[in-house]
């Protein structure tokens, strides 16, 4: 227990000394010294440098060696996989990026192939071998389902469907693989480092070319029996088409839901009925946000349209906070937020507080990388 606290210590901290390590976990000095020096044997921590600026002799300072094991963490959208691989402690050592627009079987064949070579591109990129690799997370669309092992309400991720997929990628990559939901690991990212820090009760509602949520209770994620808790762009609400079979979920552009009113493309054509032309959301919530009159009726549609759904999840779940990540809250700012909050006065009784996403840069990897480390860091720690 004492090794495992030092190690969490010297993960969260950095660097630091006998003295302060003894500190932080309440050990003696003597105890302190024997606990770094079992670990040093073992190869965990190393020496790095003194502590400079303090009274007496510098001291040593002590870090965890975090190239005895590496993770990688992969990001697949239906046009491209990023891979990134990062050391123990969390610092990202090389990342690639590629194409991916196989169709059919093509796709299911090739898939598994696919992120193999974005994985390898990633360790080459950081001068590794695939033998440093432990643990692999990749963030997907859709999620996958516990009873069957399909991946569940992706139909725009050609080669993904296949039933021994992830035993097909362990296979590939040579490590366990985790595939996980992209917005479930968004959320983890701003549990772990951005807005949701300290809370244990929440709901990300992510609004980009789609809608999803990710829920968060008593600290944990809910994934749901088919692991589609969280799906709300098929939630039906008013002013949606509203489509019934299995055309809804085999094509997400087809039928109703939350996200043919709020994901980046219903902002696009709204924005167009207002005479705001743009090639992307962002493009269009920037220039709505830069014209009166007919930008300030966007943006007010917008945050309608988004209170809706919020007000729902809010209904059901009772979070004490809601974060909007996702490229419409992102380019609407905080002009949209103090909207969707106005909007969501009496339409649900709880009052969540409402945040933007703190998150700017590729949110699903870090939520990748945050659980590939977790896992890595309770095989590699454990000196039972």
């Amino acid at each position: 227990m004492n090794d495992r606290a030092a190690l969490d210590l010297l993960v969260a901290h950095g660097p630091l000394t006998r003295t302060q390590l003894g500190e932080l976990t309440g050990l003696s000095k003597p105890t302190a010294s024997q606990l770094l020096a079992r670990l040093a044997a073992a190869g965990l921590v190393r020496a790095t440098g003194t502590a400079t600026g303090r009274p007496g002799p510098n001291a040593q300072l002590y870090e965890i060696n975090a190239s005895i094991a590496h993770v990688a963490g992969v990001e697949v959208t239906p046009l491209q996989i990023t891979a990134v691989i990062a050391d123990l402690a969390g610092t990202i050592v090389g990342e690639h990026r590629l194409a991916s627009d196989a169709t059919g079987e093509e796709a299911t064949r090739h898939t598994p192939a696919l992120v193999a070579a974005a994985v390898d591109g990633a360790l080459r990129a950081a001068g590794l071998q695939r033998d440093a690799l432990h643990r692999t997370v990749i963030g997907t669309p859709g999620a996958l389902d516990p009873r069957t092992g399909v991946l569940r309400y992706a139909p725009h991720l050609p080669g993904w469907q296949s039933r021994s997929l992830r035993t097909e990628l362990d296979a590939a990559l040579g490590t366990p693989v985790v595939i996980e939901n992209d917005v479930n690991l968004v959320a983890l990212a701003e549990q772990d480092r951005g807005t949701a820090q300290d809370f244990d009760d929440f709901v990300l509602i992510w609004a980009d070319d789609g809608i999803g949520a990710a829920i968060v209770l008593g600290g944990s994620l809910l994934r749901g029996a088919t692991g589609g808790a969280g799906e709300i762009g098929y939630m039906p609400l008013p002013g949606a088409p509203l489509a019934r079979g299995a055309e809804t979920f085999a094509d997400p552009d087809a039928g109703g839901g939350f996200q043919r009113l709020a994901s980046s493309p219903a902002v696009i054509a709204l924005a167009a009925e207002h005479g705001i032309t743009a090639p992307d959301a962002p493009t269009a919530l920037a220039r709505a946000l830069a014209t009166p009159g007919a930008g300030d009726a966007v943006l007010a549609e917008v945050a309608r349209r988004l209170a809706t759904g919020i007000a729902s999840v809010i209904a059901v779940v009772d979070p004490e906070l809601v974060v909007l990540g996702g490229e419409v809250p992102h380019a609407g700012g905080e002009r949209l937020l103090d909207l969707v909050s106005a909007e969501l006065t009496g339409l649900a009784l709880p009052r969540p507080q409402l945040r933007l996403s703190a998150l700017d840069d590729s949110p699903i990897l870090i939520g990748a990388l945050r659980t590939a480390l977790a896992d890595a860091r309770e095989t590699v720690f454990d000196t039972a």
